[in-house]
């Protein structure tokens, strides 16, 4: 029987405690539900040294390996990351003797992977030069300004660039990984270990990061904010302007350039969006046709949704329900039963 795949996570004092941990729990759940008949993953944690490691949690992890250490055939060495508040917002950790190791260690493994702002360890390093990349939405305007020859999308959860993979924030460590089993051993296992650990069976690396309120950020107001949750759970009713107006008390004219100045978006473009990502919502995760997932977004008519997908997202309705519609559990029980038939409930896309 071939051997397991040998996957080696990289952390560093401060490291993001769920960059370490999610992605290694995919792989070991993965490798316990394909069993013993077949190779699953052998996960190690490499650092400087060995030893306790103190993540930014103040949770502690092990290291396995030093860095220095890692010899032989590695499948997937997949890089964590961390992020530091700073005076000007947010900045991500770049560990320098992280750096200096994954300048010649990461030509080196079949796979190269990074977790969340441990894209920018990757950057540093020179691997991602001339290839498209993301990381957490709030340093990608960073890893863009610092690296001009990336090719910079804050947008999806992950993106493969040949054998080098990265992600957004976070949890999609875990999305990330989940497509790396998809990959190495067949979607019906990778659809498995999904269910196993409660997760959404599928969450592919098109899908956004973030929903519409939170990529849209203002200054603390009651108002707008308040109006912006009423707007969420009305996308179906009337929201022209004079509907909004009333709402806040206030004339049209003011209302809209409220909302403008502290969304920096028009009522009527944020409206859109958010009843676009409703759409999508619905398509990945039910069976209604596209006339009842128009109404039930608000957007009216399969005409009008059609035109959203096309100027939002760049596809159609039946495109995008093709590429990121949920798949059924039943191609799971069929190949790893696991009892109950039905799908579990799932961490939130958005």
């Amino acid at each position: 029987m071939p051997e397991a795949r040998r996957v080696v996570i990289v952390a560093f004092p401060g490291v993001e405690l769920l960059d370490v941990t999610g992605p290694a729990e995919v792989f070991a759940v993965a490798s316990g539900i394909a069993g013993a008949g077949r190779p699953g993953y052998r996960v190690e944690i490499a650092a400087a040294r060995t030893g306790e490691l103190r993540t930014s949690s103040g949770v502690r992890v092990v290291a396995d390996v030093a860095l220095e250490e890692v010899r032989g055939e590695v499948d997937t060495l997949l890089v964590s990351g961390a992020i530091k508040l700073a005076e000007e917002g947010v900045e991500p950790v770049i560990d320098a003797t992280v750096v200096e190791w994954l300048r010649t260690a990461a030509p080196r493994a079949r796979r190269t992977a990074s977790v969340c702002a441990g894209a920018h360890l990757l950057a540093a390093a020179g691997i991602l030069d001339g290839m498209a990349a993301t990381t957490h939405w709030l340093t990608a305007d960073r890893l863009a300004a610092d690296h001009p020859r990336i090719v910079v999308d804050p947008d999806p959860i992950f993106i493969r660039s040949g054998q080098v993979w990265t992600c957004a924030g976070v949890t999609s460590g875990m999305d990330m990984a989940l497509a790396m089993v998809a990959e190495d051993h067949g979607q019906a296992l990778a659809l498995a270990t999904a269910r196993m650990m409660v997760m959404y069976v599928k969450r592919p690396g098109g899908q956004s990061q973030f929903s519409v309120p939170l990529s849209i950020h203002s200054p603390a107001d009651d108002r707008i904010d308040g109006l912006r949750l009423w707007i969420a759970d009305h996308l179906a009713d009337d929201l022209s302007i004079d509907v909004l107006a009333e709402r806040m008390h206030l004339s049209v004219r003011h209302a809209a350039r409220l909302f403008r100045q502290r969304t920096g978006s028009t009522p009527a473009s944020y409206i859109e969006a958010a009843r676009v990502e409703a759409a999508r919502r619905l398509l990945e995760e039910t069976d209604r046709s596209l006339p009842e997932v128009a109404a039930a977004s608000g957007l009216g008519s399969v005409e009008t949704l059609h035109r959203a997908f096309r100027r939002r997202l760049v596809t159609t309705p039946a495109e995008y329900r093709r590429r990121f519609r949920s798949p059924s559990a039943a191609e799971t029980d069929d190949a790893f039963p696991l009892g109950s038939p039905s799908t579990p409930d799932g961490i939130p896309a958005h």
